[in-house]
């Protein structure tokens, strides 16, 4: 069975989509997410425009309007959604870690 390329979504798609909540082309995302992360996440041109064509094919994203060269999207409904599901499952790994880990005697982690 194939996989759903985007039911698990990878950082940059993460970042991508939280810049498109907001009416925002693809340089505005480059930097927003830079500025978001504090530059641990760069998303460069190439995988920025796989994306967007990603994001628009399976109906995440739209096109909102076109001012010369750049084109504007934001998350449709269904971008929005999946968008939630994927921070709905990052806190779950969180709380699985946090129950998993405890501080022990000394401040030292105890692991597994």
């Amino acid at each position: 069975m194939a996989r759903d390329k985007l039911k698990t979504l990878t950082e940059q798609m993460f970042y991508t989509m939280l810049c498109f909540n907001k009416q925002c082309c693809g340089v505005d995302v480059m930097r927003r997410a830079r500025e978001i992360t504090k530059g641990r996440v760069c998303i460069g041109p190439g995988t920025l425009y796989n994306l967007i064509e990603q994001f628009l094919h399976a109906g995440l994203i739209c096109e909102t309007g076109v001012e010369g060269r750049r084109i504007s999207y934001i998350l449709t409904e269904k971008g929005k959604k999946t968008l939630e599901e994927e921070y709905n499952r990052l806190i779950k790994q969180i709380d699985d870690y946090n129950s998993l880990i405890s501080t022990g005697s000394g401040g030292q982690n105890e692991r597994f």
